[in-house]
């Protein structure tokens, strides 16, 4: 045991830096090209937007015919499929479809480039040690939560977000050490580089209140269902594109042309600030300023053309908007604190749609403190997560556990593939009561 003590802490800790190293290289130009973009005007941003999703198309088609080891990027299929392996030639592809995704306005995360960046450094290291099969996926697992924890700033969420994110309902324990040296390590490592890193105060709380805790559940439901929708249109999206491609025999780098050219002509009803990141947004949120109550489905609209007519980007950033919205909306009808609303808001979409909720819980005590209103944030979180049921952002994420005993699943399924089980299992129960 203190020679696997001492082997992952040389490991993680080379790969906390490492990582951190390069999602900085990433972030940095992100946040000065988003910076620059968010003051165009609107006939301007009408133009970049197709031009960014031409510039994917091409860059994603004719970048990954490099590829020629068959592996596919996907860090889940490099720990379940692949035996942590990455096709490490392709590794600043995405990372670069992401800048010209933000950069022109495409609404995603910044997440998602840093766990593939992570992912691939990480068994790049490993294929340089020589490691087994098994130490490969351990140390693939280690970049992803390195990845996370550097973008965010959350070092001990993010590491469990990596872990936690390969499967619904199984946590393997064996990871937890290695990822969180690897997490804690990549964000000192891009703080001393420069990332600057945004955190938030929800003003003290009375002693707990059973009635403030069961409105903070429901605010926690409402956000499952509007996860829920999420999960759906980005899924949705994604199939409609691909259909009409095939159908219609359209040459691949047009179909991100196309999303640009319908996301150019749906920001002339829908307000820009759904397009990008959205961080002001969320800040706006999260500081108790009164929300739309459609603003939720703005962002999951743009989002879901966004990444399904295959611009690239992250996934996880665009919850924490559409969740600190929605929380917030939801809290100015209920009465109570926008700013412990939204916070909820946000811990529950990210719980629900990544099926993380102990890493988003711990997101949440990062970001807000840990003293202040989580025994709320945490209710919320919960029920979000048991609300949307068997569905993720995440296709290739597996289902080791039902989360209600009136499902049955075939165990380590896809997420993608259960539908018609889940299905069945609906059926089953029904003839049985």
């Amino acid at each position: 045991m203190l020679a696997t003590v001492a082997q992952w802490l040389a490991l993680a800790t080379l790969t906390g830096v490492v990582v951190g190293c390069g999602t900085s290289l990433f972030l940095l130009p992100l946040y000065y090209l988003t910076g620059k973009s968010a003051a165009v005007p609107l006939w301007a941003q009408m133009i970049l937007l197709p031009v960014g999703g031409l510039l994917n198309g091409l860059l994603l088609y004719y970048g990954y015919r490099a590829n020629k080891t068959g592996l596919k990027d996907s860090m889940l299929a490099a720990v379940y499929d692949q035996g942590g392996k990455m096709p490490f030639k392709t590794c600043v592809i995405k990372p670069v479809a992401a800048l010209i995704t933000l950069s022109c306005g495409g609404s995603a995360g910044k997440e998602g480039p840093c766990s593939h960046i992570g992912a691939s450094l990480a068994a790049g290291i490993g294929h340089v040690l020589k490691l087994n099969t098994e130490l490969q996926r351990r140390i693939v697992a280690c970049g992803v939560s390195a990845g996370f924890a550097s973008v965010f700033g959350t070092p001990i969420a993010g590491a469990i977000y990596g872990v936690e994110v390969l499967a619904i309902g199984r946590i393997r324990h064996d990871f937890l050490f290695p990822a969180i040296i690897a997490g804690i390590t990549s964000f000192q490592v891009s703080r001393w580089l420069g990332i600057p890193y945004q955190y938030y105060h929800i003003p003290s709380l009375p002693v707990f209140s059973e009635l403030l805790f069961i409105e903070t559940i429901g605010i926690g439901m409402v956000c499952g269902l509007v996860a829920w929708l999420f999960v759906d249109l980005i899924h949705f999206s994604r199939n409609l594109f691909q259909r009409l491609r095939l159908r219609y025999d359209i040459w691949p780098p047009l179909m991100p042309l196309a999303g640009g050219i319908l996301l150019a002509l749906l920001i002339l009803a829908i307000p820009t600030d759904y397009l990008g990141l959205s961080l002001p947004l969320m800040d706006r949120a999260l500081s108790g300023e009164p929300m739309p109550y459609l603003g939720f489905l703005w962002k999951s609209l743009l989002v879901a053309i966004t990444l399904g007519s295959g611009f690239y980007g992250g996934i996880v950033t665009p919850q924490f908007v559409i969740g600190a919205v929605t929380g917030n909306a939801c809290a100015h009808l209920l009465g109570i604190s926008p700013m412990l609303g939204a916070a909820v808001g946000l811990v529950a979409v990210v719980a629900a749609s990544s099926n993380t909720p102990l890493a988003a819980i711990l997101m949440g005590v990062e970001l807000f403190g840990g003293a202040v209103g989580m025994i709320y944030v945490a209710g919320g979180a919960i029920a979000a997560y048991l609300i949307i049921g068997h569905r993720s952002v995440y296709p290739d994420q597996r289902l080791a556990y039902s989360k209600s005993s009136w499902l049955k699943v075939v165990p380590d399924m896809p997420v993608g593939q259960e539908k018609a089980h889940l299905s069945y299992g609906l059926l089953r129960w029904w003839k049985r009561h």
